[in-house]
C-alpha cells in the first residue's frame, strides 16, 4: 500500500501578499500552492474534470483557473494539520475500541455527558482538519493492532452542485505504520526544502516593491518549523481510557462493560 503527500508551490512572482492597504508576505502566505494525498492508487483532494472546467473561469493557469486539478490553498495548512494529528494517529487503538474509532459521528446517539465528550474528542483527534475547504472531504486515520494505519475518506455532496472530487466517494485503505511515518517525514522534508529555496531567493532579491517582509523573522520561523515533526513524534497523546470507553459505549448505545468491539 502506498501513501504520499504531494504538493507544489505557486511561482514566487505570483504569490499574492496579504492585506490591501499594507501588503505583507510571511512564511504561511509564501506556501501558497496546491496539494493532494496519493493513497493506494487514489488521489484525495483532486477535483473532478467537471469541477476543474468550472474553476477555469478565474485565477492562474492557461485560459484562467488553476493549472492543476488539486485543492488550491496554503500547503502549510495540510502540513500543520498532519503534524497536529500525528500524536493521536500514532497511539495504538485497543481492540475493544476498534469498531468505535471507525464509526461516523452521524451514526452516534449523542449524549451530553463528560464521558461522551471525551470519546468524541478522542475520535475527532484522528480526523484531518479540512473545514477551511468548500465541501470538504472527511478524512480520518488511526493505528490499530498489526502496526498499521487505517485511512478513510468520504466526500460530502455539494448542495450547489458545483464542487465535486474525483475518485470513489468513500473508501478505506490500510498502510503500514512505517510507510505512513515515512510519507509524513518526506512531506516535512520536501516542504521545508522548498521553503528554504524560496527564502534564499527573497534574501538575494529582497521583497517585491511595496510589500512588507521581515526576512529575519522568516529565517527564524524556518528554523523553528524545522523541529515541528520531531516534537510531534515525541509528544505522547494522553487518554483517559475509562472515560473514552464509557463514552463510546454510550454513543453507540452499548451496554456498560460490553465493550465496543
Amino acid at each position: 500500500m502506498v501513501i504520499r503527500f504531494r504538493f507544489g508551490l505557486t511561482p514566487l512572482a505570483e504569490v499574492r501578499p496579504w492585506g490591501r492597504e499594507r501588503p505583507v508576505l510571511h512564511w504561511f502566505g509564501l506556501t501558497d500552492g496546491w496539494y493532494a494525498i496519493d493513497l493506494d492508487g487514489h488521489e484525495l483532494l483532486r477535483y473532478s474534470e467537471a469541477t476543474v472546467r468550472r474553476l477555469r473561469g478565474g485565477g492562474r493557469g492557461e485560459g484562467g483557473g488553476p493549472a492543476h486539478p488539486y485543492v488550491d490553498h496554503y500547503v502549510v495548512r495540510l502540513w500543520e494539520d498532519v503534524l497536529g494529528a500525528l500524536p493521536a494517529v500514532l497511539q495504538p487503538v485497543p481492540e475493544d475500541l476498534a469498531d468505535f474509532v471507525a464509526t461516523d459521528p452521524s451514526d452516534w446517539h449523542w449524549q451530553e455527558t463528560p464521558e461522551a465528550e471525551a470519546a468524541a474528542q478522542w475520535h475527532g483527534d484522528r480526523t484531518l482538519n479540512t473545514g477551511y475547504l468548500r465541501v470538504a472531504p472527511y478524512i480520518r486515520w488511526w493505528r490499530t493492532a498489526g502496526d498499521v494505519v487505517h485511512v478513510s475518506w468520504a466526500h460530502q455532496p455539494d448542495p450547489e452542485h458545483e464542487i465535486e472530487f474525483a475518485g470513489p466517494a468513500a473508501g478505506l485503505v490500510t498502510v503500514p505504520t512505517s510507510a505512513f511515518l515515512a510519507a509524513v517525514a518526506e512531506f516535512d522534508r520536501a516542504l521545508l526544502a522548498a521553503m528554504e529555496r524560496r527564502i534564499g531567493e527573497l534574501e538575494a532579491a529582497g521583497p517585491p516593491p511595496g510589500v512588507e517582509l521581515d526576512l529575519e523573522q522568516l529565517r527564524r520561523e524556518q528554523r523553528d518549523r524545522g523541529g515541528w515533526l520531531e516534537r510531534a513524534r515525541a509528544h505522547a497523546y494522553a487518554t483517559d481510557w475509562a472515560a473514552v470507553r464509557a463514552g463510546a459505549g454510550a454513543l453507540l448505545l452499548r451496554a456498560p462493560g460490553g465493550g465496543c468491539g
